[in-house]
């Protein structure tokens, strides 16, 4: 949002008082809701509802169900590699669709470490959400001459 108000004081939108006013009302707002009303009439500022509740409050969680859809069709893929292979006519060596199997593997492997890329995707975005939240910036209070 400052990035924004930046903007259009460059773009001779906002003045110098009005940057500083705005500004404030940032660093003192606790909602998007608040964040959204200080620039609601400058045009092509962002929004920031547009992101579901879940996926804002427990990008880990979400990480963990996606990562175990993942693991759960890699095992179903293994396991139809493994009964292709085993089906030759007697029972001895590779079955006739051979070729499948290794093609079946390779998915198996590729989703194994997108589940693992998801989760640590997951993990990384939900450290940055408790370090934004530890990192507010208090509310802005008078200000001190240090003579």
């Amino acid at each position: 949002m400052i990035g924004t108000l930046k903007t259009a004081f460059v773009q001779g939108r906002l003045t110098e008082d009005e940057l500083d006013a705005r500004a404030d009302q940032v660093y003192a707002s606790r909602t998007y809701a608040e964040l959204n009303a200080i620039t609601a009439d400058i045009p092509g500022a962002p929004r920031l509802d547009g992101l579901p509740v879940l996926a804002r409050r427990w990008p880990l969680a979400m990480a963990a169900v996606k990562s175990g859809a993942c693991l759960i069709i890699a095992a179903v893929l293994a396991f139809s590699g493994n009964m292709i292979d085993n089906s030759a006519p007697n029972g001895s060596g590779p079955g006739p669709h051979h070729g499948w199997t290794r093609f079946l593997l390779f998915l198996t492997l590729c989703l194994m470490v997108t589940a693992l890329g998801i989760l640590a995707n997951g993990l990384v975005a939900s450290v940055e959400q408790r370090r934004a939240r530890r990192q507010m910036r208090p509310r802005p209070g008078p200000v001190r001459d240090g003579t």
